[in-house]
Protein backbone atom coordinates (compact mmCIF):
# COMPACT_ATOMS: atom_id res chain seq x y z
CA UNK A 1 0.00 0.00 0.00
CA UNK A 2 2.73 2.48 0.86
CA UNK A 3 4.93 1.92 -2.16
CA UNK A 4 1.34 2.31 -4.21
CA UNK A 5 0.72 5.89 -2.47
CA UNK A 6 0.93 8.90 -5.08
CA UNK A 7 3.75 11.36 -3.96
CA UNK A 8 1.50 13.97 -4.58
CA UNK A 9 -0.42 14.16 -1.65
CA UNK A 10 2.12 14.35 0.66
CA UNK A 11 2.84 17.76 -0.98
CA UNK A 12 2.10 20.88 1.74
CA UNK A 13 2.48 23.65 -0.19
CA UNK A 14 -0.80 25.88 -0.64
CA UNK A 15 -2.42 26.10 -3.84
CA UNK A 16 -4.94 29.29 -2.54
CA UNK A 17 -2.21 31.70 -1.55
CA UNK A 18 1.47 32.32 -2.69
CA UNK A 19 4.64 31.13 -0.33
CA UNK A 20 8.24 32.94 -0.34
CA UNK A 21 9.51 29.73 -2.55
CA UNK A 22 6.44 29.95 -5.20
CA UNK A 23 6.29 33.61 -5.64
CA UNK A 24 9.53 35.25 -7.13
CA UNK A 25 9.29 33.70 -9.90
CA UNK A 26 8.30 35.63 -12.72
CA UNK A 27 9.09 39.36 -13.64
CA UNK A 28 5.40 40.28 -12.74
CA UNK A 29 5.88 39.05 -9.03
CA UNK A 30 9.18 40.86 -9.20
CA UNK A 31 6.98 43.99 -10.34
CA UNK A 32 4.62 43.57 -7.72
CA UNK A 33 6.77 42.91 -4.85
CA UNK A 34 8.53 46.68 -5.58
CA UNK A 35 5.04 47.87 -5.85
CA UNK A 36 4.56 46.92 -2.07
CA UNK A 37 7.62 48.55 -1.31
CA UNK A 38 5.91 51.69 -2.70
CA UNK A 39 2.08 50.87 -1.09
CA UNK A 40 3.42 51.68 2.42
CA UNK A 41 4.00 55.19 1.60
CA UNK A 42 0.46 55.75 1.77
CA UNK A 43 -0.37 53.87 4.96
CA UNK A 44 -1.49 55.66 7.85
CA UNK A 45 2.08 55.61 9.64
CA UNK A 46 3.60 57.24 6.77
CA UNK A 47 1.42 59.91 4.83
CA UNK A 48 -1.81 58.83 5.03
CA UNK A 49 -4.70 57.39 2.50
CA UNK A 50 -5.75 54.10 3.33
CA UNK A 51 -7.42 54.32 6.78
CA UNK A 52 -10.90 55.54 6.65
CA UNK A 53 -10.68 59.71 6.74
CA UNK A 54 -6.90 59.16 6.93
CA UNK A 55 -4.83 62.35 5.94
CA UNK A 56 -1.16 61.77 8.15
CA UNK A 57 0.45 64.01 5.45
CA UNK A 58 -1.29 66.74 5.89
CA UNK A 59 -2.40 66.20 9.67
CA UNK A 60 1.57 66.58 10.00
CA UNK A 61 0.88 70.19 9.86
CA UNK A 62 -1.42 70.37 12.85
CA UNK A 63 2.29 69.55 15.23
CA UNK A 64 3.89 72.88 14.28
CA UNK A 65 2.05 76.75 14.98
CA UNK A 66 0.84 76.60 11.68
CA UNK A 67 -2.21 74.47 11.87
CA UNK A 68 -4.86 73.32 14.62
CA UNK A 69 -6.07 69.53 14.62
CA UNK A 70 -9.29 69.97 16.71
CA UNK A 71 -10.22 66.37 16.63
CA UNK A 72 -6.78 64.84 17.78
CA UNK A 73 -6.87 63.05 14.15
CA UNK A 74 -4.00 60.38 15.06
CA UNK A 75 -3.12 61.93 18.22
CA UNK A 76 -1.57 64.80 16.68
CA UNK A 77 -2.99 67.53 18.62
CA UNK A 78 -1.84 65.29 22.07
CA UNK A 79 1.96 65.90 20.46
CA UNK A 80 1.21 69.84 20.14
CA UNK A 81 0.10 70.08 23.65
CA UNK A 82 3.17 68.02 24.70
CA UNK A 83 1.03 65.04 25.92
CA UNK A 84 2.55 61.98 23.51
CA UNK A 85 3.74 59.22 25.93
CA UNK A 86 4.45 55.79 25.01
CA UNK A 87 0.77 54.55 24.84
CA UNK A 88 -0.16 57.33 22.91
CA UNK A 89 -1.20 55.39 19.83
CA UNK A 90 -2.16 57.09 16.33
CA UNK A 91 0.70 58.51 14.19
CA UNK A 92 3.47 57.61 17.27
CA UNK A 93 2.93 54.25 17.26
CA UNK A 94 1.81 53.85 13.31
CA UNK A 95 5.09 55.60 12.43
CA UNK A 96 7.22 52.82 13.75
CA UNK A 97 5.44 50.13 12.61
CA UNK A 98 4.33 51.45 9.13
CA UNK A 99 8.20 52.31 8.39
CA UNK A 100 9.71 49.30 9.46
CA UNK A 101 6.79 47.25 7.42
CA UNK A 102 8.53 48.82 4.25
CA UNK A 103 11.98 48.28 5.55
CA UNK A 104 10.95 44.41 5.14
CA UNK A 105 9.99 44.85 2.09
CA UNK A 106 12.95 46.65 0.78
CA UNK A 107 14.89 43.90 2.55
CA UNK A 108 13.12 41.16 1.01
CA UNK A 109 12.83 42.75 -2.42
CA UNK A 110 16.66 43.48 -2.75
CA UNK A 111 17.37 39.92 -1.86
CA UNK A 112 14.59 38.27 -3.80
CA UNK A 113 14.53 39.63 -6.86
CA UNK A 114 17.99 38.29 -7.56
CA UNK A 115 16.21 34.87 -8.00
CA UNK A 116 13.48 35.88 -10.43
CA UNK A 117 14.60 34.60 -13.63
CA UNK A 118 13.92 36.31 -17.20
CA UNK A 119 14.82 39.38 -15.81
CA UNK A 120 16.46 41.87 -17.91
CA UNK A 121 19.45 42.79 -15.88
CA UNK A 122 19.59 46.76 -16.10
CA UNK A 123 15.93 46.73 -15.08
CA UNK A 124 16.98 44.61 -12.12
CA UNK A 125 19.02 47.28 -11.31
CA UNK A 126 16.54 50.09 -11.68
CA UNK A 127 14.37 48.48 -9.34
CA UNK A 128 17.18 47.86 -6.51
CA UNK A 129 17.86 51.79 -6.95
CA UNK A 130 14.24 52.11 -6.69
CA UNK A 131 14.38 49.92 -3.19
CA UNK A 132 17.15 51.70 -1.85
CA UNK A 133 15.57 54.92 -1.93
CA UNK A 134 12.79 53.66 -0.21
CA UNK A 135 14.48 52.40 1.96
CA UNK A 136 16.39 55.54 2.83
CA UNK A 137 13.44 57.58 2.98
CA UNK A 138 11.69 55.05 6.28
CA UNK A 139 14.88 55.01 7.98
CA UNK A 140 15.21 58.95 7.21
CA UNK A 141 11.87 59.13 8.76
CA UNK A 142 12.53 56.77 11.57
CA UNK A 143 15.78 58.13 13.02
CA UNK A 144 14.17 62.03 12.51
CA UNK A 145 11.50 61.05 15.13
CA UNK A 146 12.72 58.61 17.24
CA UNK A 147 16.35 58.94 17.26
CA UNK A 148 18.52 55.63 17.47
CA UNK A 149 16.19 52.52 15.85
CA UNK A 150 17.27 48.89 15.37
CA UNK A 151 19.15 48.98 12.37
CA UNK A 152 17.94 45.83 9.59
CA UNK A 153 18.96 45.45 6.55
CA UNK A 154 18.39 41.78 5.55
CA UNK A 155 14.74 40.22 5.04
CA UNK A 156 12.23 39.79 8.22
CA UNK A 157 13.45 37.27 10.45
CA UNK A 158 11.47 37.25 14.07
CA UNK A 159 14.39 34.53 15.16
CA UNK A 160 17.22 36.80 14.98
CA UNK A 161 15.53 40.11 14.80
CA UNK A 162 12.94 40.44 17.64
CA UNK A 163 15.09 41.46 20.33
CA UNK A 164 17.68 43.60 18.57
CA UNK A 165 18.64 46.84 20.26
CA UNK A 166 18.80 50.40 19.06
CA UNK A 167 21.31 51.02 16.53
CA UNK A 168 23.22 54.61 17.37
CA UNK A 169 21.43 57.02 15.28
CA UNK A 170 24.61 58.45 13.17
CA UNK A 171 25.03 54.63 11.94
CA UNK A 172 21.15 54.57 10.45
CA UNK A 173 22.18 57.77 8.83
CA UNK A 174 25.27 56.38 7.33
CA UNK A 175 23.24 53.87 5.80
CA UNK A 176 20.84 56.23 4.77
CA UNK A 177 23.00 58.07 2.65
CA UNK A 178 24.79 55.06 1.52
CA UNK A 179 21.28 53.44 0.03
CA UNK A 180 20.70 56.83 -1.43
CA UNK A 181 24.23 56.81 -2.88
CA UNK A 182 23.35 53.42 -4.49
CA UNK A 183 19.92 54.70 -5.65
CA UNK A 184 21.14 57.17 -7.39
CA UNK A 185 23.83 55.40 -9.40
CA UNK A 186 21.29 53.13 -10.10
CA UNK A 187 18.17 55.22 -11.20
CA UNK A 188 17.58 57.13 -14.28
CA UNK A 189 17.13 61.18 -14.48
CA UNK A 190 13.76 60.47 -16.06
CA UNK A 191 11.36 57.68 -17.04
CA UNK A 192 9.37 57.63 -20.67
CA UNK A 193 6.17 55.06 -19.88
CA UNK A 194 3.43 56.81 -18.34
CA UNK A 195 3.44 53.91 -16.31
CA UNK A 196 6.42 54.46 -14.62
CA UNK A 197 5.08 57.62 -13.03
CA UNK A 198 6.09 58.10 -9.10
CA UNK A 199 8.75 55.81 -9.37
CA UNK A 200 11.81 57.08 -7.50
CA UNK A 201 14.39 59.03 -10.08
CA UNK A 202 18.37 59.94 -9.68
CA UNK A 203 16.98 63.65 -8.87
CA UNK A 204 15.00 62.32 -5.87
CA UNK A 205 17.57 60.41 -4.60
CA UNK A 206 20.10 63.65 -4.99
CA UNK A 207 17.17 65.83 -3.24
CA UNK A 208 16.36 63.53 0.07
CA UNK A 209 20.02 63.15 0.39
CA UNK A 210 19.83 66.84 0.52
CA UNK A 211 17.42 66.79 2.97
CA UNK A 212 19.42 64.33 4.94
CA UNK A 213 22.58 66.17 5.19
CA UNK A 214 20.77 69.63 5.76
CA UNK A 215 18.95 67.98 9.30
CA UNK A 216 22.30 66.72 10.07
CA UNK A 217 24.18 70.02 9.65
CA UNK A 218 21.07 71.60 11.82
CA UNK A 219 21.54 72.90 15.74
CA UNK A 220 19.46 69.97 16.79
CA UNK A 221 22.10 67.43 15.81
CA UNK A 222 25.17 69.75 14.84
CA UNK A 223 25.49 71.06 18.25
CA UNK A 224 29.22 71.76 17.59
CA UNK A 225 28.22 73.74 14.99
CA UNK A 226 30.45 71.92 12.53
CA UNK A 227 30.79 73.93 9.41
CA UNK A 228 31.88 70.51 7.11
CA UNK A 229 28.09 69.81 7.66
CA UNK A 230 26.96 73.22 6.28
CA UNK A 231 29.32 72.58 3.04
CA UNK A 232 27.97 68.80 2.75
CA UNK A 233 24.40 69.73 2.40
CA UNK A 234 24.94 72.93 0.20
CA UNK A 235 27.11 71.42 -2.10
CA UNK A 236 24.10 68.46 -2.27
CA UNK A 237 21.43 70.62 -2.82
CA UNK A 238 24.00 72.71 -5.53
CA UNK A 239 24.15 69.66 -7.20
CA UNK A 240 20.04 68.85 -7.46
CA UNK A 241 20.26 72.40 -8.80
CA UNK A 242 23.32 71.99 -11.38
CA UNK A 243 21.24 68.53 -12.82
CA UNK A 244 18.30 70.47 -13.35
CA UNK A 245 19.26 70.46 -17.50
CA UNK A 246 19.12 66.99 -17.05
CA UNK A 247 16.10 66.47 -14.65
CA UNK A 248 14.08 68.58 -15.99
CA UNK A 249 13.31 70.32 -12.78
CA UNK A 250 12.37 74.33 -11.98
CA UNK A 251 9.22 75.86 -10.44
CA UNK A 252 5.46 75.46 -12.06
CA UNK A 253 4.59 78.77 -13.31
CA UNK A 254 1.37 78.86 -10.87
CA UNK A 255 2.12 78.14 -7.43
CA UNK A 256 -1.77 77.70 -6.71
CA UNK A 257 -2.10 75.55 -9.18
CA UNK A 258 1.23 73.47 -8.73
CA UNK A 259 -0.80 71.51 -6.05
CA UNK A 260 -3.98 70.46 -8.42
CA UNK A 261 -4.65 66.97 -9.94
CA UNK A 262 -4.71 68.39 -13.36
CA UNK A 263 -0.58 69.60 -13.15
CA UNK A 264 0.49 66.36 -11.05
CA UNK A 265 3.80 64.98 -12.14
CA UNK A 266 4.73 68.79 -13.38
CA UNK A 267 8.65 69.43 -13.90
CA UNK A 268 8.68 70.88 -9.82
CA UNK A 269 7.97 67.63 -8.56
CA UNK A 270 11.08 65.62 -7.60
CA UNK A 271 9.03 62.67 -5.40
CA UNK A 272 5.27 62.31 -4.21
CA UNK A 273 2.91 59.78 -3.78
CA UNK A 274 0.89 58.80 -6.43
CA UNK A 275 -3.03 58.67 -5.50
CA UNK A 276 -5.82 57.40 -8.35
CA UNK A 277 -9.46 57.03 -7.26
CA UNK A 278 -10.82 54.20 -7.38
CA UNK A 279 -8.13 52.28 -6.84
CA UNK A 280 -6.29 54.09 -4.46
CA UNK A 281 -7.99 57.33 -3.32
CA UNK A 282 -6.52 59.91 -0.55
CA UNK A 283 -9.27 62.06 1.71
CA UNK A 284 -7.51 65.30 0.93
CA UNK A 285 -10.52 67.08 -0.23
CA UNK A 286 -13.01 66.01 2.51
CA UNK A 287 -10.72 67.19 5.28
CA UNK A 288 -10.06 70.30 3.79
CA UNK A 289 -13.74 70.93 3.18
CA UNK A 290 -15.70 69.47 5.54
CA UNK A 291 -14.16 68.39 8.53
CA UNK A 292 -11.60 71.25 8.85
CA UNK A 293 -8.78 69.12 11.15
CA UNK A 294 -5.79 70.63 9.54
CA UNK A 295 -7.08 74.10 10.35
CA UNK A 296 -4.85 77.13 9.89
CA UNK A 297 -4.21 79.08 12.92
CA UNK A 298 -4.04 83.22 13.29
CA UNK A 299 -0.16 82.58 14.03
CA UNK A 300 0.46 81.57 10.50
CA UNK A 301 -1.87 84.07 8.88
CA UNK A 302 0.35 87.02 10.42
CA UNK A 303 2.93 85.30 9.24
CA UNK A 304 2.78 86.24 5.48
CA UNK A 305 4.14 89.55 4.67
CA UNK A 306 2.58 92.27 3.03
CA UNK A 307 2.81 92.17 -0.35
CA UNK A 308 5.08 95.40 -0.63
CA UNK A 309 7.21 92.76 0.83
CA UNK A 310 7.19 94.34 4.85
CA UNK A 311 5.35 92.58 7.71
CA UNK A 312 2.09 94.24 8.83
CA UNK A 313 3.84 96.11 11.51
CA UNK A 314 5.40 98.23 8.88
CA UNK A 315 3.68 97.95 5.72
CA UNK A 316 1.24 101.00 4.59
CA UNK A 317 -0.68 98.37 3.17
CA UNK A 318 -2.36 97.04 6.16
CA UNK A 319 -5.42 97.59 7.11
CA UNK A 320 -7.04 96.17 10.49
CA UNK A 321 -10.20 96.17 9.38
CA UNK A 322 -9.29 94.10 6.69
CA UNK A 323 -6.09 91.60 7.65
CA UNK A 324 -5.87 89.21 5.44
CA UNK A 325 -6.19 91.39 2.06
CA UNK A 326 -2.87 92.70 0.17
CA UNK A 327 -0.98 90.09 1.57
CA UNK A 328 2.17 87.65 0.20
CA UNK A 329 0.07 86.15 -2.86
CA UNK A 330 0.98 82.49 -1.53
CA UNK A 331 -1.83 82.59 1.49
CA UNK A 332 -4.31 82.73 -1.01
CA UNK A 333 -2.94 79.30 -2.64
CA UNK A 334 -2.87 78.17 0.55
CA UNK A 335 -5.95 78.71 2.55
CA UNK A 336 -9.06 80.90 3.14
CA UNK A 337 -10.39 83.20 5.67
CA UNK A 338 -13.95 84.96 6.36
CA UNK A 339 -14.63 87.09 3.51
CA UNK A 340 -13.19 85.36 1.17
CA UNK A 341 -14.72 83.67 -1.64
CA UNK A 342 -14.95 79.56 -1.20
CA UNK A 343 -16.35 77.15 -3.83
CA UNK A 344 -18.69 80.22 -5.18
CA UNK A 345 -19.85 81.61 -2.12
CA UNK A 346 -18.40 83.91 0.55
CA UNK A 347 -17.37 82.74 3.66
CA UNK A 348 -18.81 83.67 6.73
CA UNK A 349 -17.35 82.97 10.48
CA UNK A 350 -18.93 79.86 10.79
CA UNK A 351 -17.87 78.42 7.29
CA UNK A 352 -14.80 77.18 9.05
CA UNK A 353 -16.21 77.31 12.52
CA UNK A 354 -13.01 76.17 14.31
CA UNK A 355 -9.91 78.86 13.52
CA UNK A 356 -12.10 80.65 10.65
CA UNK A 357 -9.35 79.59 8.16
CA UNK A 358 -9.55 76.67 5.79
CA UNK A 359 -6.88 74.76 4.24
CA UNK A 360 -6.94 74.48 0.38
CA UNK A 361 -3.46 73.40 -0.30
CA UNK A 362 -3.77 69.93 -1.46
CA UNK A 363 -7.31 70.17 -2.47
CA UNK A 364 -9.69 70.95 -5.69
CA UNK A 365 -11.47 72.97 -4.02
CA UNK A 366 -10.96 77.30 -4.32
CA UNK A 367 -12.88 80.37 -4.97
CA UNK A 368 -15.33 79.01 -7.69
CA UNK A 369 -18.15 76.54 -7.36
CA UNK A 370 -16.16 72.73 -8.80
CA UNK A 371 -18.20 71.05 -11.01
CA UNK A 372 -21.52 68.74 -10.15
CA UNK A 373 -19.73 65.60 -9.67
CA UNK A 374 -16.83 67.05 -7.63
CA UNK A 375 -18.74 68.71 -5.53
CA UNK A 376 -19.02 66.70 -2.31
CA UNK A 377 -16.14 64.16 -2.82
CA UNK A 378 -15.76 62.17 0.26
CA UNK A 379 -13.60 59.42 1.80
CA UNK A 380 -10.93 58.34 -0.20
CA UNK A 381 -12.92 59.56 -3.41
CA UNK A 382 -10.00 62.41 -3.59
CA UNK A 383 -6.52 61.69 -5.99
CA UNK A 384 -4.40 64.36 -5.88
CA UNK A 385 -1.28 63.35 -5.14
CA UNK A 386 1.41 64.75 -1.90
CA UNK A 387 4.50 65.91 -2.79
CA UNK A 388 7.02 64.57 -0.68
CA UNK A 389 10.09 66.85 -2.28
CA UNK A 390 9.47 69.35 -4.96
CA UNK A 391 12.68 72.03 -6.32
CA UNK A 392 11.33 75.28 -4.32
CA UNK A 393 12.74 73.22 -1.44
CA UNK A 394 16.13 72.25 -2.85
CA UNK A 395 16.51 75.95 -3.43
CA UNK A 396 15.51 77.03 0.24
CA UNK A 397 17.57 74.36 1.75
CA UNK A 398 20.60 75.27 -0.50
CA UNK A 399 20.03 79.21 0.56
CA UNK A 400 19.96 77.69 4.39
CA UNK A 401 22.72 75.67 4.13
CA UNK A 402 25.31 77.87 1.83
CA UNK A 403 24.43 80.98 4.33
CA UNK A 404 25.48 79.04 7.44
CA UNK A 405 28.74 77.71 5.86
CA UNK A 406 29.94 80.88 3.89
CA UNK A 407 27.02 83.73 5.05
CA UNK A 408 24.99 85.80 2.71
CA UNK A 409 26.44 85.65 -1.21
CA UNK A 410 24.60 86.32 -4.79
CA UNK A 411 23.54 82.55 -5.29
CA UNK A 412 21.60 82.58 -1.86
CA UNK A 413 19.82 85.95 -3.05
CA UNK A 414 19.64 84.65 -6.35
CA UNK A 415 17.28 81.25 -4.96
CA UNK A 416 15.38 83.35 -2.34
CA UNK A 417 14.33 85.77 -5.47
CA UNK A 418 13.73 83.14 -7.53
CA UNK A 419 10.78 81.54 -5.51
CA UNK A 420 9.77 85.13 -4.58
CA UNK A 421 9.58 86.13 -8.47
CA UNK A 422 6.73 83.23 -8.89
CA UNK A 423 4.10 85.02 -6.62
CA UNK A 424 5.67 88.93 -7.64
CA UNK A 425 7.29 89.39 -4.25
CA UNK A 426 9.83 91.91 -4.16
CA UNK A 427 13.20 90.50 -4.18
CA UNK A 428 15.47 90.34 -0.87
CA UNK A 429 17.53 93.30 0.38
CA UNK A 430 20.86 92.87 -0.22
CA UNK A 431 22.85 93.58 2.20
CA UNK A 432 22.21 91.46 4.98
CA UNK A 433 24.19 90.42 7.82
CA UNK A 434 24.14 86.70 8.29
CA UNK A 435 21.64 86.26 10.95
CA UNK A 436 19.38 88.86 9.38
CA UNK A 437 19.63 86.63 6.15
CA UNK A 438 19.13 83.30 8.57
CA UNK A 439 15.55 85.27 9.50
CA UNK A 440 14.44 85.68 5.94
CA UNK A 441 15.09 82.27 5.08
CA UNK A 442 13.45 80.24 7.84
CA UNK A 443 10.01 82.76 7.46
CA UNK A 444 10.42 82.00 3.68
CA UNK A 445 10.50 78.26 4.24
CA UNK A 446 7.40 78.70 6.69
CA UNK A 447 4.94 80.82 4.14
CA UNK A 448 6.64 78.56 0.85
CA UNK A 449 5.84 75.32 2.32
CA UNK A 450 3.26 76.06 5.11
CA UNK A 451 0.42 73.17 4.63
CA UNK A 452 2.80 70.94 3.49
CA UNK A 453 4.14 69.25 6.85
CA UNK A 454 7.68 70.68 7.16
CA UNK A 455 7.18 73.31 9.45
CA UNK A 456 6.73 70.67 12.55
CA UNK A 457 10.56 69.24 11.70
CA UNK A 458 12.32 72.45 10.66
CA UNK A 459 11.04 73.98 14.02
CA UNK A 460 12.72 70.95 15.72
CA UNK A 461 15.74 70.80 13.71
CA UNK A 462 16.56 74.51 14.30
CA UNK A 463 15.90 73.68 18.15
CA UNK A 464 13.23 76.91 18.31
CA UNK A 465 10.04 74.55 19.09
CA UNK A 466 10.96 75.03 22.65
CA UNK A 467 9.87 78.64 22.10
CA UNK A 468 7.35 78.38 18.83
CA UNK A 469 5.34 74.97 20.77
CA UNK A 470 5.03 76.95 24.62
CA UNK A 471 2.47 79.44 23.62
CA UNK A 472 -1.37 79.90 22.88
CA UNK A 473 -3.22 79.61 19.66
CA UNK A 474 -5.66 81.54 18.41
CA UNK A 475 -8.48 81.62 16.03
CA UNK A 476 -8.86 84.80 13.09
CA UNK A 477 -10.33 86.59 15.44
CA UNK A 478 -7.38 86.59 17.98
CA UNK A 479 -9.51 84.39 20.38
CA UNK A 480 -7.82 81.76 22.50
CA UNK A 481 -8.18 78.08 21.25
CA UNK A 482 -5.79 76.31 23.64
CA UNK A 483 -2.02 76.02 24.85
CA UNK A 484 0.60 74.19 23.57
CA UNK A 485 3.05 72.43 25.54
CA UNK A 486 7.05 71.33 24.56
CA UNK A 487 9.60 69.96 27.01
CA UNK A 488 12.75 70.98 25.61
CA UNK A 489 14.58 67.97 27.39
CA UNK A 490 12.10 65.15 26.13
CA UNK A 491 9.80 66.37 23.33
CA UNK A 492 12.68 66.86 20.26
CA UNK A 493 12.03 63.17 20.21
CA UNK A 494 8.86 60.88 20.51
CA UNK A 495 8.61 58.17 22.75
CA UNK A 496 9.89 54.60 21.68
CA UNK A 497 5.52 53.00 21.49
CA UNK A 498 5.03 50.72 24.44
CA UNK A 499 3.77 48.03 22.11
CA UNK A 500 6.87 47.53 20.66
CA UNK A 501 9.10 47.62 24.23
CA UNK A 502 6.41 45.02 24.77
CA UNK A 503 7.30 42.94 21.88
CA UNK A 504 11.46 43.94 22.28
CA UNK A 505 12.41 44.69 25.43
CA UNK A 506 16.07 45.47 24.40
CA UNK A 507 14.26 48.91 23.14
CA UNK A 508 15.46 51.29 25.40
CA UNK A 509 13.11 54.22 26.29
CA UNK A 510 14.06 57.85 24.81
CA UNK A 511 14.87 60.21 27.65
CA UNK A 512 11.72 61.38 30.43
CA UNK A 513 9.22 58.87 28.49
Amino acid sequence: MTAGCNSDLLSVKPNDRYTESTFWVTPEAANAGLTSCYSTLRNDGVYGGKGANNTTALWEETASPNAYNYGNSMSYNSIAAGLQSSVTGGVVSMRWADCYGGIGRCNTFLVKVDEVAGMDPAVVTRMKGEAYYLRALYYFLLQNYYGAVPLITDPPNKDTQADLPRTERVKVVEQVLKDLDSATLKLPFKYTAATDKGRATKGAAMGLKARVLLYEASPLLNTANDNTKWKAAADAAKAVIDASASTGYGLFADYRSLFLPANENNKEVIFDVQYMFPNQGNSFDLICRQYNTNAPLLGLAQAYLMKDGLPQSQSPLYNAATPFLNRDPRLYGTFTFPGDRYMGATINATRFAITGFGMKKFSIYDREAPPADKASLVDRQSETNFIVLRYADILLMYAEAQNEFSGPDATIYDALDTIRGRVAMPKITRGLSKDDLRKVIRLERRIELAGEGMYYNDIRRWRTAEVELNTDIYNYKGDRLETWKFNKDRDYLWPIPLGEKDLNPALEQNPLY
